[in-house]
């Protein structure tokens, strides 16, 4: 059984999957022994390499908030293979998202590499701690992290992931991506020329 799919397949999503024909497969997802609650080194190494990811909560009145959450790669530390987190920086000053946090600890994460492509789509429960209240866990993830007064800690236990089908990610790269793809690109024009010279060879050119 996928944890995720035990969260994201409600009453509601299963009668639509049985309106469009896609109740058998999502019956599937729901047998046997759960799996997709414990981060393998897959998981933890995609999550290492982000520079960004969006976060979903729910306000009280039922509303969903989306934010993005930027930093360098590795600012959202895997802290084992359950517990991910990352310190939360001053921003706008609205803390919509702490609010949140206060009523209901459900959050989702979206975390897409458009330069791969692939998405890993997370459930948590999430926890928001003052940085003078849990110092040693301040510690953990002070580095890296994103630039800015630190003033909370995120910490997500997690309750389901799924990695999303890779159909319609646009590729896009970072600017710090791009000396390797210019590298990559290098190593692909030399290596084109190499075997067009060896097939003029072979065909006697």
């Amino acid at each position: 059984m996928s944890a995720y799919a035990r969260i994201a397949y409600t009453p509601g999503v299963r009668a639509v999957q049985q309106e469009m024909g896609s109740g058998l497969a999502g019956e599937r997802r729901l047998r046997g022994p759960v799996e997709g609650t414990r981060l393998s080194e897959v998981e933890s190494a995609f999550l290492r390499g982000l520079d960004g990811f969006v976060l979903g909560s729910v306000s009280e009145t039922g509303w969903p908030y989306l934010q993005y959450r930027g930093g360098p790669p590795g600012f959202l530390h895997v802290l084992d293979d359950t517990t991910i987190g990352w310190a939360e920086v001053r921003g706008n000053r609205q803390y919509v998202t702490q609010g949140n946090l206060r009523g209901a600890a459900e959050v989702s994460l979206f975390c897409l590499d458009q330069a791969a492509p692939a998405r890993l789509k997370i459930y948590g429960r999430a926890t928001s701690e003052r940085v003078a209240d849990v110092p040693e866990l301040a510690g953990r993830l002070d580095a890296p992290r994103s630039e800015g007064k630190v003033e909370h800690v995120v910490t997500v236990h997690v309750a389901g992931f799924d990695w999303n089908c890779q159909k319609h990610i646009t590729r896009r790269y970072a600017v710090h991506e791009l000396p390797e793809l210019a590298r990559h690109i290098e190593r692909l024009e030399t290596e084109n020329t190499a075997l067009r010279a060896e097939l003029g060879h072979l065909r006697g050119e």
